[in-house]
């Protein structure tokens, strides 16, 4: 392992090493100030102009919380109409479904290949189904049945 130069140093040479590093430690918080006041004026000009941040989190850190769950809130939009994904996105948050997911399609995507009350018509096209009562798909059970009835198999063949 290679040794520093400042291990071979006298105190005096560490103690203006020190020195320096504080010296270039005040320079580098006052360009760090700066940065972020004028990265301040940069998103305040963006809010302005109806931008928005991506990711952004609402004031407090805290998301927003809904009164439904999205799949509740697609499938009352998804009742009497078929829409695409992109489309159910933009019109659950018209609706006034609330997120800060810079991904919300992805997610009522996957809520609207999961959740059993809605059915797909075409590619990338879904509606909610006549009777929307179940929740979620069912798991799977064959992997249990398979692994059942291999082991009755193995237990007939030893007999």
């Amino acid at each position: 392992m290679a040794r520093s130069k400042l291990s071979r140093a006298s105190i005096t040479e560490l103690q203006g090493e020190i020195r320096r590093r504080q010296r270039r430690l005040g320079s580098l918080e006052r360009k760090r100030d700066k940065l972020a006041s004028q990265l301040a004026e940069v998103e305040g000009e963006i809010r302005e102009l109806g931008g928005q941040m991506g990711g952004e989190i609402p004031p407090g850190g805290k998301r927003p919380r809904n009164a439904r769950n999205l799949a509740d809130a697609l499938a009352d939009l998804l009742a009497n109409q078929t829409l695409s994904v992109t489309s159910a996105a933009e019109e659950v948050q018209k609706a006034g479904y609330r997120t800060t997911s810079p991904n919300f399609r992805t997610i009522v995507n996957q809520t609207l290949l999961k959740d059993e009350r809605f059915k797909r018509v075409g590619r990338g096209q879904y509606t909610a189904k006549a009777s929307a009562g179940g929740t979620r798909k069912k798991r799977s059970t064959t992997k249990k049945k398979t692994k059942k009835r291999s082991a009755r198999r193995r237990a007939s063949r030893a007999r």
